[in-house]
């Protein structure tokens, strides 16, 4: 089934006015990096160097983008903040918007986002990045559809860490003092997430590629496909 023409699913009707588009109840925000050799997936660059890390990026990025390009209300919240003209080009869509990151750590700056959205009236929003390409739309519904019935959704990803993280409302609380890119990503998430006493739901496991040995994985699995 084809996605709703102004979003994901939406609660009242699609155009109001004269031709003017209603303010999404739903929100997909992709963060993303500038394509900088140096600046992007180093861990990679270790073994393929920085130059191809950097194409490695650019192609799971744009195979990320691909995937949810049905999707009308998405924001690329990139960094470094000045690099908006290097993301431009990945608009998918014309309502797809730009935003900066913004300064702090991980946690502060997905905060940030999320409270960016909530402030402007939006329902349920959902949290990318661009690491991991077997993500398909069909998540992106099923994630919005559980903040539904759930305070937040979560899709662990194989390395212990999270590939989507979605909201209800803000609980910024859920990412504080998280040991960002590490193992314990998930499960610091999880045991926040029992302290606020909120409800969760868990999407299906997909791999991020941050080194080498991810990278040969997923080509062996495409390769199979």
């Amino acid at each position: 089934m084809g996605l709703p023409r102004y979003g994901l699913a939406r609660d009242g009707p699609v155009a109001v006015g004269y031709g003017a588009r209603p303010m999404p109840s739903e929100r997909v925000i992709v963060f993303c990096k500038a394509p900088r050799p140096g600046f992007v997936k180093t861990r990679l660059a270790g073994s393929l160097g920085p130059e191809a890390a950097c194409a490695t990026y650019r192609a799971l990025t744009e195979k990320v983008l691909s995937q949810i390009s049905g999707v009308e209300w998405v924001q690329l919240r990139h960094t470094p903040d000045e690099a908006r003209e290097e993301i431009a080009p990945w608009k998918r869509h014309p309502c797809w918007t730009l935003e900066p990151q913004g300064p702090g750590d991980l946690g502060e700056r997905m905060a940030r986002a999320f409270q960016s959205e909530f402030d402007v009236g939006t329902d349920r929003v959902v949290l990318i990045g661009t690491d991991t390409p077997e993500l398909l739309e069909t998540d992106l519904h099923e994630a919005l559809d559980a903040l539904r019935r759930h305070d937040v959704v979560l899709g662990p990803s194989l390395d212990g860490g999270y590939w989507l993280i979605g909201l209800s409302e803000p609980h910024p609380r859920l990412l504080e003092g998280i040991d960002w890119s590490t193992p314990a990503v998930l499960q610091q998430t999880l045991q926040k997430a029992t302290v606020e006493g909120l409800q969760v739901h868990l999407l299906r496991v997909l791999a991020d590629i941050d080194t080498g040995e991810d990278l040969s994985a997923y080509q062996q699995r495409v390769g199979m496909r």
